[in-house]
């Protein structure tokens, strides 16, 4: 298990990508898994910084890597404002780019990469979210 805290700002999305991306490599992914995991950790945190946090400065995310023997549990955990995950609008996929709103595909986006999302919110500990992605052929 590791466990890093990054500072919630936009600029260290690639750091946070790297840190789940050497994980997932230490964990035996291959690169297209990798990628999964790099991209819907990035999309998570990406939602953190704009809506938990409201790109206001000084918020923190806590992401922790953890190896399973089926695959790997990438937690972010923040303090920000939480959200129902339940509540946000499955995207129009069908109508046309012109037509669409920019952005709401990071939630859409995170449950086609990840085999696993779970979330948790509590007053007193803040909000934590749990990306599983199992290995290949343990599907």
């Amino acid at each position: 298990m590791r466990t890093q805290i990054f500072l919630a700002d936009f600029s260290n999305l690639h750091q946070m990508r790297e840190f789940v991306a050497q994980a997932a490599r230490d964990a035996g992914f291959d690169e297209q898994e990798i990628y999964a995991v790099k991209l819907a950790t990035d999309e998570a945190a990406s939602n953190i910084i704009e809506h938990a946090y409201k790109e206001q400065q000084g918020g923190q995310i806590e992401i922790t890597c953890q190896v399973h023997s089926d695959g790997l549990a990438v937690i972010l955990h923040d303090h920000g404002l939480s959200f129902n995950p339940q509540r946000v609008r499955k995207p129009n996929l069908r109508a046309k780019l012109s037509r669409r709103s920019i952005g709401g595909l990071g939630l859409y986006i995170i449950y086609q990469l990840m085999d696993e999302v779970r979330y948790q919110s509590d007053p007193e500990t803040g909000n934590v979210l749990t990306l599983f992605k199992r290995k290949r052929g343990d599907e």
